[in-house]
């Protein structure tokens, strides 16, 4: 009858599209919620016709004890809302990634721990620590099969040779130019690495021959006996970190002997 003011329009299903692309371009559900300083996490969110988001309970708790419905942020009244759960989703998300994050850690430190244990580091105190524990624990376990059974000392003995081998064959880094290969042989090598025309070093990708003027010297080149070259000190590292007895050709997994070419 015109003695109040007519109710206004619910909004349609584009409108509250349009409303809710509109709090996803500012990002309100990423922030905390306005009212209690807080972050959404898993609790009910209800978004406004205005486009902001607030915790459910805070909202009802705001309207309680102002006395009337307006939007706390905007000033709106006789605002329309609706539950989504958006921070939710992005919460949930959230704990995802840091789960994830933390497992890749742990597996990283359980290979770096394992790596420890296998590889003797390039430090040359560290590297005497390494090989000063790895035959205290030799000796230990000595020890102790002594005290138990002759036959499983003996054998233990002859592990422990073997492993006394392995040890020192580590330690010695330096590379020794001895080979069993003939002059010729070599040659026919040579000839081969020629033809196949490789300029860099499939270890580091860098070019074998770096006449580019930089300060730093150039590497020596090694060639082997399957015909591959690789700069020297890329060879050393590979063989450093290999876990066989006897390092075999990165490129074509065949044992090798090595000589060392001019640059």
């Amino acid at each position: 009858m015109g003695l109040v003011a007519a109710p206004s329009r619910r909004l349609t299903a584009e409108e509250w599209a349009e409303v809710k692309t509109r709090s996803i371009q500012e990002g309100d559900s990423t922030q905390p919620c306005v009212i209690c300083r807080e972050e959404f996490r898993l609790q009910p969110q209800v978004l406004l016709s205005c486009s902001h988001v607030f915790h459910k309970v805070c909202l009802k708790s705001f309207e309680k004890f102002s006395g009337r419905k307006s939007c706390p942020m905007c000033r709106k009244e006789q605002y329309e809302t609706r539950v989504i759960y958006d921070g939710a989703r992005l919460y949930r998300e959230k704990c995802a990634l840091r789960i994830q994050a933390f497992w890749r850690g742990y597996l990283v430190r359980k290979w770096y721990s394992n790596i420890r244990k296998h590889v003797p580091p390039k430090d040359q105190q560290l590297r005497r620590r390494f090989f000063e524990k790895k035959f205290q624990e030799m000796n230990d376990r000595l020890v102790q099969s002594c005290s138990t059974d002759v036959e499983a000392f003996l054998n233990d003995i002859d592990r422990s040779v073997a492993m006394s081998h392995d040890i020192l064959r580590r330690f010695d880094v330096k590379y020794t130019s001895v080979s069993e290969m003939e002059d010729k042989d070599w040659l026919e090598a040579q000839e081969k690495a020629v033809q196949r025309g490789v300029q860099d070093c499939a270890i580091c990708l860098n070019c074998l021959n770096s006449h580019n003027g930089s300060s730093k010297k150039d590497r020596n080149i090694l060639l082997l006996s399957c015909s591959h070259i690789f700069h020297e000190p890329c060879l050393q590292a590979f063989e450093l970190f290999c876990q066989e007895a006897k390092p075999k050709c990165p490129l074509c997994r065949s044992h090798y002997a090595k000589m060392l070419v001019s640059n």
